[in-house]
């Protein structure tokens, strides 16, 4: 797997989860200002994640997560994924 197809994955349980169309997500979509997240949605769409990519995803590191694009680097930095 590599990076495209970790945030294809991402965008595709985002899209699915904000009732979103996919391809209205880029990296730079941000959680709370563009899909109006809230602290509970954030947990679930990180609970998705970890589902689905088979990791764990801290609670300090999910603090830090304010775009899409930094959700996907994460991922592939806990899957070995380089750029």
């Amino acid at each position: 797997m590599d990076k495209a197809e970790i945030q294809d994955k991402v965008c595709s349980i985002l899209a699915e989860h904000f009732d979103k169309d996919a391809s209205q997500l880029s990296p730079s979509t941000r959680f709370v200002e563009d899909l109006d997240a809230d602290s509970l949605e954030l947990v679930e769409v990180v609970l998705e994640l970890e589902e689905e990519f088979e990791t764990t995803i801290g609670e300090d590191e999910t603090e830090n997560l304010k775009t899409i694009g930094e959700a996907v680097d994460l991922i592939a930095s806990k899957l070995g994924v380089s750029a």
